[in-house]
């Protein structure tokens, strides 16, 4: 299934994040840049340490209004007690969400079958909950928040300049390209 241009659909979740419980859905994805990152499970291998990643560059995604949720199906218990016990979670400062009811791992095509689980995902979304980007990894292969930040640049920048597009390793900052027919066999 594609997800390019998908509207997510109504969802509401325990999380916790900031020290306490809470409930995200989807009008808490309104207004702003979203990143969903799904992961395994808590107390795992690869998982702290892309949210930690995450972590290390949370202020950056703030700066171009997008906010992170870390999403598995543990309980929002169970990211409370990883939150205190691991020196790398308890850094994390994003909502933590809790999809014990599979509303968003089925939502987004990402449950594990038979395994409570979901895969390693990302799904960029834009301000008005439209997905402008996926990737799903296997489970042992671990993310890059340095590559997800450059990804959403360019997807806010293709937004708002409609007519550019950012070729392969853009930075803020690099030339873009319009396409066009004077474009054709000269790149």
């Amino acid at each position: 299934m594609n997800y390019i241009q998908k509207n997510v659909e109504y969802f509401k979740v325990p999380a916790y994040a900031n020290g306490e419980i809470t409930e995200i859905s989807l009008d808490d994805l309104k207004g702003h840049w979203s990143v969903l990152i799904f992961y395994p499970g808590d107390f795992t291998f690869v998982c702290p340490t892309e949210l930690e990643d995450l972590q290390n560059l949370y202020h950056k995604f703030k700066e171009k209004n997008c906010e992170i949720y870390s999403v598995s199906t543990d309980s929002e218990f169970v990211h409370k007690a990883w939150h205190d016990k691991s020196e790398a979670i308890g850094k994390v400062e994003y909502p933590m969400l809790s999809d014990r009811s599979f509303e968003l791992s089925e939502q987004f095509n990402v449950l594990i079958d038979g395994q409570g689980q979901s895969e390693r995902a990302t799904f960029l979304i834009d301000p008005d909950g439209k997905v402008v980007l996926y990737e799903v990894s296997a489970g042992g292969i671990g993310r890059n928040a340095t590559e997800l930040f450059r990804k959403l640049t360019a997807a806010q920048y293709v937004a708002k300049h409609g007519d550019k597009v950012c070729p392969a390793n853009w930075m803020e900052g690099d030339e873009t390209l319009t396409p066009g027919l004077d474009l054709v066999g000269e790149i």
